[in-house]
């Protein structure tokens, strides 16, 4: 039955019930009332369903007129965000060396009005906007590094409503997302409660081993930030729970010899090697939470005809559970010494002996409580998307945001809008496609929520 059938069924019921109380012809007219009176509820109720994308939802400041100011704003000149995505990426950052990329960096938060931007030890390039008090601190950084080494070629070319480029993705678009914020900030007037301070990290990647958040959260800003947001790569999607990894460079070393000479007298560094890796595959994980382990790189060697006194493996292993990250470590030691044992009881005559040693290429934290959609961090940020009518999922990943979720500071990494594909390889694309405007907007929106504005919305 149409849901107007059902109205009138029920006003015709109240009509005959009022007539019994009060006669018909003031039945007919309270009835009328009574249904002027649901009608305009009616229509309120399905004007605010409809409008559900752009209402403030929760305490966010989707209305402030800052905020709408800014938001048209970032619109207006978001072809000065996708060049500064671009002349950033065209400047070279391998591992190590993001020193010129930052220089460039503060250079333009400066052009915006932020004069007292700096870089710190490590050459994080930080930038300050004080809040009017009251507020939590809120840091939002993108970082500055790349995967690819010194020499790679960094020009960015465009063909059609593509740009492809080494880092034009991740993490080019999270810069250009940050200042796109420092911008829209000041362009909006926004006052907010707490401080926002907004950062070019260094050493995201692989080799980097979290430098930059590290001394951002152990050094710098020691105990000062209440909230963390990391903008890397492209899309619209959450990651809000950390897989932890433990990395390391397995030595192994020989006395060598001659491959005819002194074959039978002494254990190789390679064999040991390829001992522990025929080792290794035979481990099954740790139940539950997903847990992997992986012999990514191998070097040694001297020459065809020399029994190896030296050999290294690059291991690598993830998990978002502590416990199970600890327990696949120690499985890969053991499978590790058991091959060593097993190669220098090959050649029990040898003189000298196969020893290895781990060296630890970089440590990634898991976070300290595993953040779900409901966690307030989480659901500001979903929550922003509905209002901006974007679908945003969340998941796990190794990010920047590994390091504060391990110190137990509310913290998340978001994509920075737009699409994008070929992550760490030269052919790495983006394209802005018609929303991609709107992944500032979030980060904006984002910021402002957890900051808190003064006179709209309490953090």
């Amino acid at each position: 039955m149409h849901p107007r059938n059902h109205l009138y069924i029920r006003l015709t019921a109240i009509r005959t019930a009022l007539s019994s109380v009060f006669g018909s012809a003031l039945a007919i007219g309270a009835a009328a009332t009574l249904a002027a009176t649901l009608a305009a509820t009616l229509a309120a109720t399905l004007a605010a369903t409809l409008a559900a994308p752009l209402a403030a939802q929760g305490s966010l400041p989707v209305n402030d007129p800052g905020i709408r100011r800014a938001f048209d704003a970032i619109q207006s000149w978001n072809s000065w965000i996708l060049e500064n995505q671009v002349s950033l990426c065209e400047i070279p950052a391998p591992p190590f060396k993001e020193q010129v990329r930052g220089i460039e960096f503060r250079k333009r938060l400066i052009a915006l009005g932020y004069r007292d931007t700096k870089i710190d030890v490590v050459g994080n390039v930080i930038a300050e906007r004080a809040g009017r008090g009251g507020g939590p601190t809120v840091m939002i950084s993108g970082h500055l590094d790349t995967v690819f080494p010194e020499g790679t070629d960094v020009s960015v070319k465009k063909e059609g409503e593509r740009y492809t480029g080494a880092g034009i993705g991740d993490d080019c678009r999270g810069l250009a997302v940050i200042l796109a914020v420092a911008r829209a900030l000041n362009e909006g007037r926004i006052q907010t409660l707490g401080t926002v301070i907004l950062v070019a990290n260094v050493g995201e990647e692989g080799p980097g081993n979290l430098r930059g958040v590290r001394e951002l959260f152990n050094n710098g800003y020691k105990g000062k930030i209440d909230r963390y947001i990391s903008v890397d790569g492209t899309g619209f999607d959450v990651t809000s729970r950390a897989v932890g990894s433990n990395r390391y460079n397995v030595v192994f070393t020989g006395p060598g010899g001659h491959s005819y000479g002194a074959f039978g007298r002494v254990p190789s560094a390679i064999h040991a090697m390829g001992r522990a890796i025929a080792l290794i595959d035979e481990i099954v994980p740790p139940p539950g939470i997903k847990t992997t382990y992986n012999v990514g790189v191998i070097k040694g060697g001297t020459s065809v005809n020399t029994i190896s006194p030296d050999g290294s493996m690059e291991v690598d292993m993830r998990s978002e559970s502590v416990d199970n990250l600890a327990k696949i470590d120690e499985m890969i030691h053991d499978a590790v010494a058991r091959a060593v044992s097993a190669e220098n009881a090959r050649w029990p005559n040898s003189p000298a002996k196969i020893t290895v040693k781990f060296d630890t290429i970089g440590i990634r934290p898991v976070g300290r409580v595993v953040q779900t959609d409901a966690t307030p961090i989480i659901k500001t940020a979903l929550d922003a998307a509905l209002a901006l009518d974007i679908e945003a999922k969340t998941s796990a990943s190794s990010t920047d945001s590994n390091l504060p979720m391990s110190l137990g500071i509310p913290a998340m990494t978001i994509d920075g809008g737009g699409r994008g594909g070929n992550s760490h390889a030269a052919g790495e694309w983006y394209e802005d496609g018609a929303t991609g405007y709107k992944g500032p907007q979030w980060a904006l929106l984002i910021v402002a929520s957890l900051a808190g504005l003064a006179g709209t919305t309490t953090p």
